[in-house]
């Protein structure tokens, strides 16, 4: 946004008015001290005090980079009883620029106070506000802010926030039924300002005193150790935390709550802690333990000891992020944490352990090397998606983690294949601009990116180049080009790597191993210019290739869905290809820098399958027969590509029937090897590509060919469907696949699996609960028990009872695939007033009722008249929003259905979500569906009928 003058109010802050609320509270605490009364007022409105005047200051969305903060000496003091909090704050400043006014943000806090503090006594200074750019200026007419060190003190005070977000407000109920209240903090990316006023970017990096009051019944949990606990009148207590190391306001925490905790000490000599409210205390050890063991492996793996003393893992009751990696006190959904072992699948299991593995690999990447603006979040958000991947590969190799970073690429390619998507690495300015970079490019494409990276320099290269990258930019802020420069000339970098490199033999030995793994012998490796356009230009290369003899041809452009052919023609990416043929499965090597090149095989081949592994971002065309004969290898024997290469196969040939590649029929003849996979990836591939396109058509008049296709699909994973046994036996990818096929099978009606499926719920519900049911099932059992209206009664209950997140969630789930919708309609309006359904649980209910055939227009209606609702408690622009907006609509197919989407999104105003990518990507996809069923239904039919047994 470019600068503009904005008007704003002028305010003397020389204390408060007094409101008719205010006076009520007064009379209410007369008994209490001075100090306990006014830590208890509930604040006022940002309302005008004293004079009004209108006058002109360059307000601008970004603050002056002349006025730096070096020191923030915090109070916060947050009433649970008023459900508001009162604060001041000290900022220690570096004026490099004498300056008349400071600015700073803050959003939606009363400042009853500004003081400029000296030696002699405090100077009264003016205070000028814009909402719009939810920012404060600083000023007096008597004097400049000259260059060098002054110190400013800001009074503060706001009402708990009913959001997600800034200082917030959330509660718990006991076994028992009590209601307790908890205040905790959630200020990535742009809500500190709503908590203290601040220089909330995250460049403007300092030190933080903090000091939390609260009541004796309550505790504290902030960034670093307790240091002390102060007594103070009127029964408060003030807990005093150690000064935090160099960082940015978003990374700043404190909890008040009455939380219980276990600890442990890494081996490193870090005191490590899980918080929970107090009956789920028993379900925090896993988590704990996994916590230690990531925290110890990132401590060696980066060789840089992780910089605090302590790190506390919390338990939000109310959190809208999956978690969030404050330093030294990270934060979770209680669902991401919280783990039994009875109760507890499979797939808890694997996303505790990763979501923990990504927080605390944010402490690296993003804590102590934080990205200079917002613009290159995937230096945070892509290298711990990534490294989530890396560490529990190797701290918990049983997760067999690594069978679930394909579905990253594939789905990060679901978004970069519209022209609505973004380059990784995009100018943002505005908060809700900001919000919208949380998304699956920044997290999954940068991680698919980062994996490409790592397997074109080789492992070693990779690890020892990030190395340096973190030791070089500890404390400080990067961009891209910093990240670049760690990764080139590896061996020849400074002393700061040269010694570690020479002792593990990677650079004595380098010629061999570069030759392995550099792509062009005699060029000059230039990571910054092949990585430039993976990270500054939007999409990813379709790779068409024709084998001629020994000749390989090999041509790349843009994949796009969509229309318009004119805004592919001027990308060219360098494609780090990989590739093996039918006469040998060495990995062989080619980087592709121009739009068209050649290569040469040694003999003659039968057929020839690039991007081994799915390793590369790109998808790739096999032209002139070359499907044909990997059809035909994946018919005679499939074992001769690995799981992920025949999971990539299904992808790829999909993905070229919606741009007209491919023919319909051809993918669904290479489907056909599909009954002899037993593989997580393949089959859970296969089913993401023919899914969907009987879901589209439950919401059109199809019903024929609709129960055809499903019948199809039933018939063609049905030997692997009758080997499932319902138990919790096998490995951890065989029993993530048992839960998804058995729960196909139900909602197919599959009578083998029907019949098992109520005969468990009767007994369970005979029980009362009370049975046992095999963890990795239970989402099956319950889905089948809440078809009827007793079942989905007995549910409910069990759901508002039950003190384990895990079983909430599956609860949630199968209560939302029901076919009673007017159980769902109520559920869905519960969920809004966060009684029954906790309100951050909203969107996936939301979604997942929008996937229900019986019950899919109701959660477009209520996503439209709850629309003001939904985007002030989840914040415009922000996941839950995008993922409401696009998951509620994606599976539409019709031109009314279009037009509707588009007019209600149109009426809006722009402050309402008007200009959303989400908005952009929602209609892209209709349009989208509506080529697909136009182009392809008749061919599906046809193909159908001649496979139809």
């Amino acid at each position: 946004m470019s600068a503009f003058t904005f008007r704003f109010r002028e305010r003397a802050v020389d204390g408060p008015s007094v409101s008719p609320l205010r006076k009520q509270h007064n009379r209410v605490m007369l008994q209490f001290s001075l100090l306990l009364l006014l830590s208890l007022v509930p604040p006022l409105e940002a309302k005008d005090t004293g004079n009004t005047t209108f006058t002109s200051l360059p307000f601008k969305m970004r603050l002056p980079d002349s006025v730096r903060p070096l020191h923030y000496d915090l109070l916060i003091h947050p009433n649970l009883t008023f459900l508001n909090f009162t604060g001041s704050v000290q900022i220690q400043l570096e004026v490099q620029q004498e300056t008349k006014h400071i600015f700073l943000n803050s959003k939606n806090l009363h400042i009853s106070k500004a003081l400029l503090l000296g030696s002699r006594h405090p100077h009264l200074l003016q205070l000028q506000e814009s909402e719009y750019f939810e920012q404060i200026a600083v000023s007096s007419e008597s004097l400049m802010f000259t260059r060098g060190l002054h110190v400013i003190q800001l009074d503060f005070s706001a009402n708990l926030s009913d959001t997600f977000h800034g200082f917030y407000k959330g509660t718990y109920t006991t076994r028992s039924g009590e209601i307790r209240a908890l205040a905790s903090t959630q200020f990535e990316p742009t809500h500190a300002r709503a908590a203290f006023p601040c220089f909330d970017e995250p460049a403007f990096k300092a030190n933080f005193s903090i000091r939390v009051r609260r009541e004796p019944r309550h505790i504290s949990i902030s960034n670093m150790p307790k240091l002390k606990t102060v007594e103070l009148a009127g029964g408060l207590l003030e807990d005093h935390y150690d000064v935090t190391v160099k960082m940015s306001t978003y990374l700043v925490a404190f909890i008040v709550c009455d939380f219980l905790s276990i600890s442990k000490r890494s081996q490193h000599g870090v005191e490590i802690s899980v918080y929970t409210v107090p009956e789920k205390i028993s379900q925090a050890e896993y988590a704990l333990n996994t916590a230690v063991t990531l925290l110890d492996f990132y401590d060696d793996y980066f060789d840089i000891p992780y910089p605090l003393p302590k790190q506390d893992l919390a338990a939000i009751p109310d959190f809208q992020s999956g978690a969030m990696e404050n330093w030294g006190l990270t934060t979770y959904r209680e669902s991401g944490l919280l783990f039994d072992p009875e109760r507890s699948s499979t797939s808890d299991k694997l996303g505790i352990t990763k979501v923990i593995a990504h927080e605390l690999a944010h402490q690296w990447f993003g804590n102590l090397v934080t990205m200079q603006w917002w613009n290159d979040l995937w230096l945070n958000e892509g290298f711990a998606k990534f490294m989530e991947f890396v560490s529990v590969n190797i701290t918990y190799p049983e997760l067999q983690v690594n069978d679930y970073f394909l579905e990253k690429c594939f789905t990060a390619m679901g978004v970069d294949s519209l022209s609505s998507s973004h380059p990784i690495s995009t100018p943002v300015e505005n908060p809700a601009q900001i919000r919208e970079m949380f998304d699956d490019v920044s997290y999954q494409k940068g991680a698919c990116v980062l994996n490409m990276l790592r397997d074109f320099l080789s492992p070693e290269a990779f690890k020892m180049g990030i190395i340096r990258y973190l030791k070089n930019h500890s404390y400080q802020n990067t961009v891209n080009a910093d990240l670049w420069y760690s990764l080139t000339n590896i061996c020849q970098s400074d002393d700061l790597d040269s010694g570690r490199l020479k002792a593990d033999g990677f650079c004595s030995d380098s010629k061999s191993r570069m030759s392995a793994s550099k792509w062009y012998m005699d060029d000059d490796l230039n990571v910054k210019a092949i990585m430039d356009t993976w990270t500054l230009q939007e999409g990813f290369p379709i790779i068409s290739v024709e084998v001629k003899g020994r000749e390989v041809y090999l041509k790349q452009e843009r994949y796009l869905k969509g229309a318009d052919p004119a805004k592919n023609s001027s990308f060219l990416w360098q494609v780090p290809l990989t590739y093996i043929t039918s006469s040998s499965s060495s990995v062989q090597r080619f980087l592709l820098k121009n739009r068209k090149d050649v290569l040469y095989l040694p003999a003659e081949v039968e057929w020839i399958k690039f991007n081994v592994d799915m390793r590369g971002y790109y998808i790739v065309h096999y032209e002139a027969g070359g499907w044909d004969a990997l059809i035909r290898q994946l018919q005679r024997n499939h074992a001769v590509f690995s799981g992920n290469d025949r999971a990539s196969l299904i992808h790829n040939i999909f993905q070229l029937v919606s741009i007209g590649k491919v023919p319909l029929n051809k993918a669904l003849s290479l489907s056909l090897y599909l009954r002899y996979e037993t593989e997580i990836m393949p089959v859970m591939q296969g089913f993401s590509e023919l899914v969907p396109l009987y879901k589209l058509m439950e919401k059109r008049d199809m019903a024929a060919l609709e129960h055809q296709l499903k019948s199809y699909l039933v018939n063609l994973f049905q030997r692997l469907i009758d080997a499932q046994r319902w138990s919790d036996e096998g490995s951890v990818s065989e029993r993530m696949l048992r839960n998804y096929l058995l729960l196909f099978a139900c909602v197919r009606r599959y009578e083998p699996c029907v019949r098992t499926a109520q005969e468990l719920f009767q007994k369970w519900k005979e029980s009362d609960g009370k049975m046992r049911l095999p963890a990795d099932v239970r989402l099956v059992v319950y889905t089948e028990g809440a078809r009827t209206e007793k079942g989905w009664d007995f549910l409910l209950e069990k759901y508002r009872q039950t003190l384990y997140p895990s079983e909430k969630s599956q609860i949630k789930a199968a209560l939302s695939y029901s076919p009673l919708t007017d159980k769902l309609k109520w559920l869905i309006e519960r969920g809004l007033e966060g009684d029954i359904l906790k309100t951050h649980e909203l969107p996936s209910l939301v979604i997942s009722v929008s996937k229900n055939p019986k019950a899919y227009k109701l959660a477009w209606d209520f996503l439209r008249s709850n629309w003001q609702k939904l985007v002030k408690k989840f914040d415009l622009g922000s996941s839950s929003i995008s993922r409401m907006v696009v998951g509620v609509t994606n599976q539409y197919s019709t031109r009314e259905k279009l037009v509707e989407v588009q007019l209600f999104f149109s009426s809006l105003e722009q402050g309402m979500g008007a200009g959303l990518r989400s908005v952009q990507q929602a209609l892209e996809n209709i349009e989208e569906n509506i080529r697909w069923m136009e182009k392809n239904v008749p061919l599906l039919t046809d193909w159908l009928n001649s496979h139809s047994t």
